[in-house]
C-alpha cells in the first residue's frame, strides 16, 4: 500500500496534518467515483444521471420537483434543469406541471427508467463491498463516524463574513 506522498510523487513534506487529510479525502473520493463511474457507464448513465434515477425510484409514483431532487443528490449538481432534461430525452423520466403551481415540475421516473435500474440493481449493489468490504464493520463505523463529523464541520457551518480590507 502506498501513501499519498508517494501516489502524487510529492518530495516535500505536506505543509499541515490537516492538508494530509484534506487530501487524502479528496483523492480517495475521486479513486471510488471513477470505479463506481465504469459501473454506471456500462449502461450509459453518468453517476449522477444514476442517483438521480435512484433518489425517483424511492419517490415513485409521485415524483419530486427540482429542488427535492438536488437536496437529495450525493453530489450537488448546478444544473439539475438540463440533467432532467437528458433524462428526459432518453426517456427515462417524464415530467409534468403542478395543477396548484405552474412553477413547479414534477419528475417522475418512467417504467423505462424503472427497468434500467432494476437491470443495474445486481451489478451496483456489488459495487460498496468491492469497494470497501476489506474493512471491518467496526472499521466502517468508525470511518462513517470520522466522514460524518468532517461533513457536519465542513457543511453545516455558517458562512464566514468576508474580511473587510
Amino acid at each position: 500500500m502506498t501513501n499519498l506522498k508517494q501516489e502524487i510523487q510529492q518530495k516535500e513534506p505536506f505543509s499541515s496534518l490537516e492538508e494530509e487529510v484534506f487530501l487524502n479525502l479528496l483523492r480517495s473520493a475521486d479513486c471510488l467515483r471513477r470505479v463506481f463511474q465504469q459501473k454506471t457507464h456500462a449502461w450509459g448513465l453518468t453517476i449522477t444521471q444514476y442517483n438521480v434515477l435512484r433518489i425517483l425510484r424511492g419517490a415513485a409514483p409521485d415524483g419530486l420537483a427540482c429542488a427535492a431532487i438536488g437536496a437529495r443528490m450525493i453530489a450537488s449538481v448546478p444544473d439539475i434543469t438540463r440533467l432532467l432534461a437528458r433524462l428526459k430525452a432518453l426517456k427515462l423520466v417524464r415530467q409534468r406541471r403542478d395543477r396548484r403551481d405552474r412553477r413547479v415540475v414534477c419528475t417522475q421516473i418512467t417504467p423505462a427508467g424503472l427497468e434500467l435500474l432494476h437491470a443495474m440493481d445486481p451489478a451496483i449493489e456489488k459495487a460498496p463491498a468491492e469497494m470497501v468490504g476489506h474493512m471491518s464493520h467496526a472499521e466502517m463505523k468508525e470511518l462513517i463516524r470520522l466522514l460524518e463529523q468532517t461533513r457536519s464541520a465542513a457543511c453545516d457551518k455558517p458562512p464566514k463574513e468576508k474580511q473587510k480590507r
